[in-house]
């Protein structure tokens, strides 16, 4: 039995029925669909699941069964809401993009999900985050731009293994003080936002390669950016 199928770009409404019970990659990038029929969260073998550039507006909390699922693709639909159930999928450790749909608020469900690596929220309507974001200890890779962010909470300094942190495109005004505790932090993009200055705590980031902070209309340059540049870290103005 296959354990693989690919069936994208070919514009499917519907699934082949039966789907092979086996499977354990899926790719629907780019049908047609509206919707999905229930035995596809009975495959319980799942590991990477494609649902990309469809016209689905809701997801079964039926997904929840899928634990063994590590890459999960929703971006590019019309999904203005998610299920909590997608908070159960203990084994979702690498990839969870959810990017360019309708949702209004980011679920905080997926703040369960302490074994993800990449999150991808962009190009949404998200004005703000859940108070606590500190279950994603794992991630290392946070996608936020294009939403309408009006600030961040102070719990986003708990996520330790944070490599990159994509904020452009939003009305942040401010940036919590705990961003200096992302120790591991290489790229802050703040491109696109209403910032006019920095905590001071962000000196802090030894590890930080790139600070992209363009389009801030009435930013205020610390005096400290100077030592970034001058260890190597590329600063955009």
């Amino acid at each position: 039995m296959p354990t693989r199928l690919d069936l994208s770009g070919q514009g499917l409404a519907s699934l082949p029925d039966p789907l092979p019970a086996s499977l354990e990659y899926l790719d629907l990038y780019d049908n047609r669909l509206t919707s999905v029929p229930d035995e596809l969260w009975s495959l319980s073998g799942l590991r990477v699941l494609n649902l990309a550039a469809n016209r689905l507006t809701a997801v079964s909390p039926s997904i929840g069964a899928l634990r063994n699922l590590h890459t999960l693709d929703l971006g590019h639909n019309e999904l203005s809401v998610l299920p909590d159930e997608l908070g159960e999928l203990s084994g979702l450790t690498e990839y969870l993009y959810v990017s360019d749909n309708r949702l209004t608020e980011f679920p905080a469900a997926l703040c369960s999900l302490g074994g993800l690596k990449y999150l991808g929220c962009t190009d949404n309507r998200i004005s703000t985050l859940p108070e606590d974001l500190s279950g994603l200890v794992s991630l290392r890779e946070f996608r936020l731009y294009g939403n309408g962010l009006i600030e961040l909470p102070e719990s986003l300094g708990a996520l330790s293994s944070l490599r990159e942190l994509h904020l452009r495109k939003n009305r942040l005004t401010s940036l919590p003080h705990s961003l200096g505790q992302l120790s591991e932090l290489r790229q802050l993009d703040l491109r696109e936002n209403r910032l006019t200055s920095l905590p001071g705590s962000i000196a802090q980031l030894s590890k930080l390669d790139k600070l992209d902070l363009r389009w801030n209309k009435d930013f205020r340059e610390p005096p400290w950016l100077a030592d970034f540049e001058a260890r190597g870290c590329m600063v955009l103005r």
